[in-house]
């Protein structure tokens, strides 16, 4: 079979300690001049990539690579965010620039990588947690196998068999070998192991190119996320089932100015604009409770956590503490704006124009950099309601915000309206 990552969780979603492992990594973004400035176990500990050196630079290309981990999101939408970053902070010099082919293979590489490693990493977690006599080696499958991990392939071995130190894969740049747990014999080879299969006589034995064992690419040496098994799924734990908590779980845990930079850096990714655009596009049209071809809408969906400055200013304007919080929207208030904000002849006589679901692809930026920030006279609010806006083209862009309380932790959108006249 392919490798699981692919079709992991309900919807292709990661799942909690996957995201866990990576979440754990975005406290210490470590710059770098080549891919080997960092091996083995230290990358659980950071986050990195080959060449990225500057601060700005490591953030957005974290909160990418977060995003597509943490939402179970496809190399295309990443490639285009990719693209973005790289322009964003003019990187130049990078490995693969300057050809369709080298950008592709850079992308696949970041891409597949950081997918690959999360998904062993939080396996291993749940290897760990889940007392599994017996762990599995599986290949992948891959286009090109290595016939060195072919070779691995149904071995049965103990978890604390030393072979796991060193093999548990990956074990070498685009390696999509993994690991299962069994509770007997039997159970093994229902999942494809071969209890009776031995190790190579030679599977210690160093290659004098890499320094590694025979098969192990240089530097991977060692059982992605065993340095951090017992945080990550003490995180995971933390996290709970799938929601929209599980995108905000561990920021709150950094320092605000990491926090923040991670935050707004999501929100300028395109692939965050086209959600809003298309979460709205799908109410617009209807189908938000799905179809035959369409999984139903999430019941919420986040745009990040709330700037730590903002989350003052609307201290002071509310009285409303909002500090770890992160702006949402749901299918309720975009049908709240499609029943209220559509009609071009009423809006018109207010000095305002039809709200159209591709707007909803600014709510990203409103929301990052408002204008202004201001409390909101809707009654209905309790006083915990609060306006963003913001002039884009020409037009005024105007979001009402409403606090939702300390279970939720959210800043929800409960309006929106787009004025082409104002004083």
């Amino acid at each position: 079979m392919s490798h699981p990552s692919a079709v992991s969780g309900v919807f292709a979603q990661p799942f909690p300690e996957q995201v866990a492992f990576f979440r754990n990594k975005l406290g210490n973004l470590i710059p770098t001049a080549r891919w080997d400035d960092i091996e083995g176990a230290a990358h659980d500990q950071g986050f990195m990539v080959a060449g990225a050196a500057k601060a700005d630079l490591l953030t957005d290309l974290a909160a990418a690579s977060d995003k597509f981990i943490s939402e179970g999101r496809g190399i295309e939408e990443f490639r285009r965010d990719f693209r973005s970053v790289v322009a964003k902070n003019g990187w130049t010099g990078w490995t693969g620039e300057g050809s369709v082919k080298g950008e592709a293979w850079r992308v696949g590489v970041i891409y597949r990588t950081n997918n690959y490693t999360s998904y062993s990493a939080g396996r291993f977690a749940q290897l760990q947690a889940g007392n599994f006599p017996f762990w599995v080696y599986r290949h992948g499958d891959s286009r090109e196998p290595r016939v060195v991990h072919l070779s691995w392939n149904g071995l049965v071995l103990e978890p604390g068999h030393v072979f796991w130190i060193t093999h548990y894969p990956p074990s070498d740049w685009e390696c999509s070998c993994y690991a299962l747990g069994a509770r007997s014999e039997r159970a093994a080879k229902r999942l494809g192991g071969d209890p009776a299969k031995k190790l190579p006589a030679n599977w210690k034995a160093l290659d004098p190119k890499t320094g590694a064992p025979l098969g192990i690419g240089k530097g991977w040496a060692y059982a992605p996320g065993a340095s951090v098994a017992g945080t990550v799924s003490a995180l995971a734990a933390k996290i709970g089932n799938w929601d929209h908590q599980i995108a905000k779980a561990y920021l709150n845990s950094l320092p605000v100015d990491r926090a923040d930079a991670l935050s707004q850096a999501y929100r300028a990714l395109p692939s965050t604009a086209d959600d809003a655009r298309r979460y709205a596009q799908r109410v617009y049209a209807g189908t938000q409770d799905g179809t035959a071809d369409m999984r139903p809408l999430s019941p919420v969906r986040t745009m990040g956590l709330v700037k730590s400055d903002d989350a003052s200013q609307i201290k002071a304007l509310t009285d409303a503490e909002v500090t770890g919080y992160d702006y949402v929207f749901d299918v309720d208030a975009i049908k709240h704006v499609v029943s209220q904000h559509t009609d071009e002849r009423i809006e018109a006589a207010s000095g305002q124009r039809a709200v159209t679901a591709a707007d909803f692809a600014r709510l990203p930026l409103i929301l990052s950099s408002p204008d202004a920030i201001r409390r909101s006279s809707d009654t209905g609010s309790g006083g915990r309601a609060v306006v963003f806006e913001k002039v884009i083209d020409g037009e005024k862009f105007v979001t009402v915000m409403t606090v939702r309380g300390q279970k939720r932790k959210q800043l929800a959108l409960k309006t929106m309206f787009i004025k082409v006249r104002w004083k």
